[in-house]
């Protein structure tokens, strides 16, 4: 964790044109990074969302289907969308809960990457086991999926032998030039979201099968992004570690 503030020359936020945000489940990306999203959306940048699992085992409702969950958390993830201001939403549509770093899946995000070819893309910090700022156990689809996007990211998307059959698609190699890492217990950058936190919070609250009690996780969010503002000397953040790649 940061012990103090950074000079905030360090803090701020790019713009870049394109931003992919690559993550496990419906609801990671606004869980993670809404407030960030908000603003790269309000800055311009063309926000695409790649979600990558069904989201099919996000229920305890003794009733519920893995089918019927899985079309009601795209609807969703629409709604959360359309809050935060992103373009695109895709769907992988992997197992939920049974992600691994293997070809298929590292196939499918160099096909992502090189299709949006993002300048910013947002993924799981894959080192994360054990997420300190909350005390969990990080989703092991969150390991996987940020440990494949890594893998997607480099060597692999950049390299044109590397999936040939994408070349022949009209899929060109592909250099992306910034990480932000979440859920990261080395974070080493943060962002300013006290104008976005309440569109983070209604993007959140729009995944209705995932929330109970929205004005009790109201409360929550907005404490959790306080609290973390006050380590980086802003009045609500989200914290991340980035990376910079190829500069």
């Amino acid at each position: 964790m940061a012990d103090s503030a950074p000079p905030n020359e360090r803090l701020t936020l790019p713009t870049p044109e394109r931003v992919l945000v690559m993550l496990a489940h419906p609801d990671d990306a606004e869980f993670g990074a809404g407030g960030t999203i908000a603003r790269l959306a309000a800055n311009g940048s063309h926000v695409v969302v790649v979600v990558v699992t069904d989201g099919s085992q996000g229920t305890d409702d003794p009733d519920a289907t893995g089918d019927a969950l899985f079309n009601r958390r795209q609807a969703e993830q629409h709604n959360a969308a359309e809050i935060l201001g992103i373009a695109e939403v895709h769907f992988l549509g992997f197992p939920d809960g049974r992600i691994y770093n293997n070809e298929t899946l590292r196939e499918a995000l160099v096909r992502q990457i090189r299709r949006h070819r993002p300048d910013l893309l947002i993924t799981h910090d894959p080192t994360t086991r054990i997420w300190d700022e909350i005390g969990m156990i990080n989703h092991p689809d969150h390991r996987a999926v940020g440990d494949t996007t890594l893998d997607a990211v480099y060597p692999l998307a950049r390299d044109r032998l590397s999936f040939p059959q994408h070349e022949a698609e009209g899929l060109a190699p592909h250099k992306v030039l910034e990480l932000f890492l979440t859920g990261s217990n080395q974070p080493n950058f943060a962002v300013d979201i006290s104008e976005t936190l309440e569109a983070k919070i209604d993007s959140i609250v729009a995944h209705v099968s995932q929330i109970a009690e929205p004005e009790q996780l109201r409360t929550m969010m907005t404490e959790r992004a306080k609290e973390t503002g006050e380590r980086w000397g802003m009045d609500a953040a989200e914290q991340f570690r980035r990376l910079t790649l190829w500069r």
